[in-house]
């Protein structure tokens, strides 16, 4: 989507501090992290939200957190002592950029429910 400020990170024509990058997927560190370590997981392929998913999807979101939000926790020390994964959806659920994207979390306690 040519507005849409994830995809021009993932295309690399805005920059980021990126941390991982394959094939299917970018993470970048959050602009205002909420945690020691907040960084951002998104798909290159523009998806709004977690409600605009289609079975099409299944492998990519499986690929993002199965394999890339275990890696990143284990490089960026988070794995042993705990961290958490967010996806927001919607005005309501606090969603900010309409492009898919997990807030993966740690360096500090967790606490429920989220403000």
């Amino acid at each position: 989507m040519a507005d849409c400020i994830f995809c021009k990170i993932a295309q690399k024509e805005i920059p980021s501090s990126l941390v991982y990058e394959d094939e299917q997927v970018v993470a970048f560190k959050d602009l205002e992290p909420q945690a020691p370590v907040h960084v951002l997981v998104i798909p290159k392929k523009h998806v709004e939200s977690v409600l605009a998913l289609t079975a099409e999807d299944k492998a990519m979101v499986s690929h993002i957190l199965v394999d890339v939000v275990p890696q990143l926790a284990r490089e960026l020390g988070v794995d042993e002592k705990g961290f958490r994964v967010v996806t927001n959806t919607g005005a309501e659920g606090g969603q900010s950029v309409k492009h898919l994207h997990f807030h993966l979390l740690g360096g500090r306690s967790m606490q429920w429910p989220p403000g």
